[in-house]
């Protein structure tokens, strides 16, 4: 059977084949106004796909990061605090190396006295040291301090042991806290009650070269538990260092899945544009009506 191909089938032919054309340049002029190469899901299911796992690691990253600088900050003010302590407690020594010679007058040994009292009291202020309202020597204990004194002279640990941590990857939790016991000790065994013990005994003009081991000693486990939080400000900044790079390669991924290259999609709507132009005059003539159309 021969089929007839009549005007009305070429036209309808030729419409559809300019509707396809028309479709896809409205589809790059769509992408370069957008500036995204997936407007849609149903543009790329695969790549939507990809994009929306990738969001979800750079959105994981973020939090990772605020985690970070979190713990950054926590770890900078404990180390300040300890640095401190430690100045403090050497001037606690010398001061106490100069009363013990024995050649100060009772009245000198008052005096260092009242400088000594001043001292623990600046030990007291660092060890109740906080950070945006949290003590950072009092693990996860909401208490504004870590140390109080009760009017029996005695100095009371109020803080919690469990630590404070920030999750810096998933599978790394940091401890940003300090434990202020471990530190400073508590009750009679605490630096605030040695140094009180000394300032009384040079306010009697007792001997005092006894307690300048005692001294070493607290230096010492200040000196241990600053090494502590050392290893541990160090690796977080290697983890805000690693988290930055990650975070350029998470979105250099994104980009190059999400999207456009402008100049390449600018060029393909340029030749569509010429080639639903050029379709149009062919098909203009291709299809010229006669009389003999109309009279059928």
């Amino acid at each position: 059977m021969i089929t007839r191909t009549t005007n009305q089938t070429m036209a309808r032919t030729a419409q559809l084949n300019l509707q396809s054309s028309m479709s896809r340049m409205a589809k790059l002029q769509e992408q370069v106004a957008s500036s995204a190469a997936i407007t849609r899901p149903s543009d790329d299911p695969t790549g939507t796909a990809n994009a929306l796992k990738v969001r979800s690691e750079i959105r994981a990253n973020e939090q990772y990061t605020s985690n970070v600088s979190d713990a950054d900050g926590w770890l900078t003010l404990a180390d300040d605090a300890l640095t401190n302590t430690t100045d403090i407690l050497r001037r606690v020594k010398d001061l106490t190396l100069n009363a013990a010679t024995g050649t100060m007058s009772a009245n000198d040994r008052k005096a260092v006295a009242t400088e000594l009292a001043g001292l623990k009291t600046d030990l007291l202020r660092e060890a109740n040291t906080t950070y945006l309202g949290r003590t950072i020597f009092a693990g996860t204990s909401d208490t504004g301090k870590a140390f109080t004194e009760d009017p029996a002279g005695s100095y009371n640990f109020s803080g919690s042991s469990t630590p404070t941590t920030r999750r810096v990857d998933s599978n790394t939790l940091v401890r940003v806290d300090t434990d202020g016991e471990a530190v400073f000790g508590a009750g009679d065994n605490s630096v605030f009650r040695l140094v009180d013990n000394l300032v009384a005994d040079l306010n009697a003009n007792n001997d005092v070269s006894g307690y300048l081991g005692k001294i070493d000693a607290a230096a010492n486990t200040v000196l241990m538990e600053h090494s502590s939080l050392g290893v541990r400000h160090a690796a977080t900044i290697n983890a805000k260092e690693t988290l930055a790079d990650r975070s350029v390669s998470l979105e250099t991924r994104r980009s190059g899945i999400e999207d456009l290259d402008t100049a390449k999609v600018i060029l393909d709507m340029k030749l569509q544009e010429v080639a639903y132009q050029s379709a149009l005059a062919i098909t203009a003539k291709a299809l010229q009506p006669t009389l003999m159309d109309f009279l059928r």
